[in-house]
């Protein structure tokens, strides 16, 4: 009897140590929204860095060959191109709303660790489901059709 005590309390034990070492997932505590209405300067001339090398990106295989020889093989354009648009993506990266953007990214990244996703067998056979109800829909539709149609030709 007390083999079955001991083997209770060892159980127990182990249970309160898993537990403990869980630790909870948490969302961030600062609101994104209150984040992205923060306004400063640094924010202005960041916005305008970005748009301006989102522009530029968009005329450089257009106007960059006429002022820059090198600027004619293609593959310089797409890398101008590219490096413009990383640009433009690093400065909005590093303002107050795109510090929100990746805490929005964050937590929805958390939110799908906690989403019971269904098995393989609950996917397949709500697919077929589906499938199903999209044949009867169609055929459905299909009637409705043919009986329009010939009303229509009748009264014509």
């Amino acid at each position: 009897m007390s083999d079955n005590k001991d083997n209770l309390d060892i159980q127990k034990s182990v249970r309160s140590d898993i537990n403990e070492q869980k630790q909870p997932i948490t969302v961030s505590k600062e609101s994104v929204v209150e984040v992205a209405k923060k306004h400063s300067a640094k924010d202005m001339i960041l916005w305008l860095l970005a748009i301006v090398a989102m522009i530029l990106a968009t005329l450089v295989s257009q106007y960059l060959p006429r002022y820059w020889a090198a600027a004619n093989d293609i593959w310089v354009q797409i890398g101008i191109t590219v490096a413009l648009v990383v640009f433009g993506f690093v400065c909005l990266a590093f303002t107050n709303q795109g510090s929100a953007f990746k805490t929005l990214l964050k937590d929805a990244g958390i939110e799908l660790r906690r989403i019971t996703w269904p098995s393989k067998d609950e996917t397949t056979r709500y697919t077929w489901q589906v499938i199903v109800v999209m044949i009867i829909i169609g055929v459905i539709i299909g009637l409705l059709d043919l009986f329009f149609n010939y009303i229509i030709g009748f009264i014509i």
